[in-house]
């Protein structure tokens, strides 16, 4: 690459089964089933994120739909998530000693009547290959619960390393899953 490409919109990334692209008014309904408060002013602040994040020259943070290919129909969520944790805890942390270190996390999250088969990764895995080819990024981490086996089983299959947080708080960091760009295979 010829320097940073931050500050560029994702483009939509296609997969044999799913579309990962920026959400738009329309998906007001389709989110519903994935997110809770008020979808309507979150798609708005959404949206305009997309713009000012590419304007201010920042990672194209933010959830992107999960839809399917043969009915366009949305059944999730992913992202990039600033997430400022800590990573100094962890056992095998490339920077020990520094507790709180600001990451690029991974988020997903998919229908409960889609859930099962597969598709967060699938989605996760566009996204992670575009992070590390277009935004050159150096590594990716998701948290969760202890409880949160899906999530977990998410991670194994993306091949990132999982890690346990050996102090009980807090609770979204409990289990971590870590993918350096060099680990990728």
């Amino acid at each position: 690459g010829g320097g940073s490409v931050l500050g560029v919109r994702i483009p939509p990334l296609r997969t044999p089964r799913l579309t990962v692209r920026e959400l738009e008014a329309g998906d007001r309904a389709a989110v519903e089933a994935v997110i809770d408060g008020d979808r309507e002013r979150w798609l708005r602040w959404t949206e305009l994120s997309y713009e000012q994040l590419a304007e201010l020259r920042q990672p194209p943070y933010g959830e992107r739909a999960i839809a399917l290919n043969d009915s366009g129909s949305v059944v999730g969520l992913v992202g990039l998530v600033p997430s400022l944790g800590p990573f100094g805890l962890l056992p095998s942390w490339p920077e020990p000693g520094r507790r709180f270190v600001p990451e690029v996390g991974l988020y997903w999250a998919v229908a409960p009547e889609h859930r099962r088969r597969g598709i967060a990764a699938e989605a996760a895995a566009a996204l992670i290959d575009h992070a590390f080819a277009e935004l050159e990024l150096a590594r990716v981490v998701a948290t969760t619960e202890r409880e949160n086996v899906a999530s977990i089983g998410v991670m194994r299959r993306l091949g990132m390393r999982v890690e346990q947080n050996p102090e009980p708080e807090p609770a979204w960091f409990q289990v971590v899953g870590i993918l350096s760009h060099d680990q990728q295979g």
